[in-house]
């Protein structure tokens, strides 16, 4: 016998047709904007690497070991085997993570141990660890700054200060990049602010150029501003031991807060931090969100960060590697005819300005052995496309010099040099 028919309702029936062609208007919007990116030639492939990081690496469809110049793996010491032995370690006696927040339960005694050693190694009063250094961007000026506050920000400074600094309620200034001239116009106008901020990264991660610290120290002490500095691209390798862009420049005393990452030179497993006074520490803990609401790091990436810092409090040897290897880099490609950006910095950006241009080049570049992504709109300015070459102290000089010469082909190719 057959059951009764069940007609659906006009009323479900309407509502799943207006679902369905929401869906399909929002699938037509997201196809043509993608459709826009790869017309101007600024579509981020991900190439996929079948090893573990380091100075040489296999890269899925291509045969044999390929040369890599574009990790932020700085010291070489994301496969260093006292680094990878510490997180074996750790992942067998203290698990894969702590399912909880740091206030809950998600404290142990490696995470205290790893936040004293940074406290250390930048030689501030405290430190507090994140989930990222986004995080610790994401999460400082919301707590620190408030409506009669303001913090005036390079106007090239990363993603995640300028996102953090929208997060805050005080008043945002932007001067001209390293301008000193301009910022201290902005610290003119922002005189009737309760506490002033001055906001840089410490190194341009997308030109390798460097920020003028001394200068801006002079001028926020005499214009009674404190001065933050983003380190991601300078901690373990920038100064003489390796302390960051503060020490390169000599004002490690007069920087008053850092935010660095556990992801680039220090192991480049993941995590981000946040030094300086114990006070604004202590108020951290309490109130900035991304901290209070993310999981704690993982046991092993942190027993991999410690062990890493440990090395580099130990010695500066490998510190002290990178600036002739940077050098034979940027006096080779300079004497080749190619634009470099930047200045003594690993972060060699070879200047292209076309974007499909520097995407071709990167894909003929492979072919070569060598591994090297272009960077375009909106990862950099329009106009502005490049190849961020990274200088590792893992690798050696016959590396380099290969990298060299399969850009001088590549680039003869496409008629950059001749």
């Amino acid at each position: 016998m057959i059951g009764p028919i069940r007609i659906r309702p006009p009323l479900l029936r309407d509502s799943a047709t207006r679902t369905y062609a929401a869906g399909a208007e929002a699938r037509a919007v997201l196809e043509k904007e993608l459709e826009g990116i790869r017309a101007a030639g600024t579509w981020k492939g991900e190439r996929i690497i079948t090893s573990k990081q380091g100075p040489q690496i296999n890269v899925e469809g291509s045969r044999g070991s390929i040369l890599n110049f574009c990790a932020n793996n700085y010291l070489g010491l994301s496969s260093h085997p006292e680094v990878v032995q510490a997180g074996i370690d750790a992942l067998k006696s203290y698990g894969a993570g702590l399912s909880s927040v740091r206030f809950i339960c998600g404290t142990q005694d490696l995470h205290k141990n790893l936040e004293q050693k940074l406290a250390e190694f930048h030689e501030r009063e405290d430190c507090i660890l994140y989930a990222s250094c986004f995080d610790a961007n994401a999460g400082l000026f919301e707590v620190l700054l408030g409506p009669d506050d303001a913090v005036l920000s390079d106007e090239l400074n990363h993603a995640s200060i300028i996102d953090g600094i929208r997060l805050c309620r005080a008043k945002r200034l932007r001067y001209k990049h390293m301008d000193l001239s301009d910022l201290e116009s902005k610290l003119k106008e922002s005189q009737s602010s309760r506490m002033r901020l001055v906001v840089t990264d410490g190194v341009f991660s997308m030109d390798g150029d460097v920020a003028p610290l001394q200068g801006i120290c002079d001028l926020a002490e005499q214009y009674g501003a404190m001065v933050f500095i983003d380190e991601c691209h300078a901690t373990g390798f920038l100064g003489p031991r390796g302390r960051g862009t503060d020490e390169l420049l000599g004002v490690m005393d007069r920087v008053h807060i850092v935010n660095s990452t556990l992801g680039k030179a220090l192991g480049g497993a993941a995590g981000g931090y946040t030094v300086g006074p114990k006070p604004l520490i202590d108020l951290l803990r309490q109130r900035s969100r991304p901290y209070l609401f993310s999981n704690s790091l993982p046991p092993p990436v942190v027993s991999c960060a410690t062990r890493a810092v440990e090395l580099l409090l130990a010695s500066n040897e490998i510190a002290q590697s990178m600036t002739a290897k940077t050098m034979r880099f940027r006096n080779n490609m300079t004497q080749a005819g190619f634009t470099i950006a930047g200045s003594a910095h690993p972060i060699c950006p070879v200047m292209l300005g076309d974007a499909r241009l520097a995407s071709l080049m990167a894909d003929d570049m492979l072919k070569l052995g060598v591994y090297v992504i272009g960077f375009s709109y909106p990862v950099v300015p329009k106009g502005k496309a490049r190849i961020r070459v990274q200088i590792s102290a893992a690798h050696t000089d016959e590396d380099i010099d290969h990298c060299v010469d399969a850009f001088i082909q590549t680039g003869r190719r496409h008629g950059v040099v001749s």
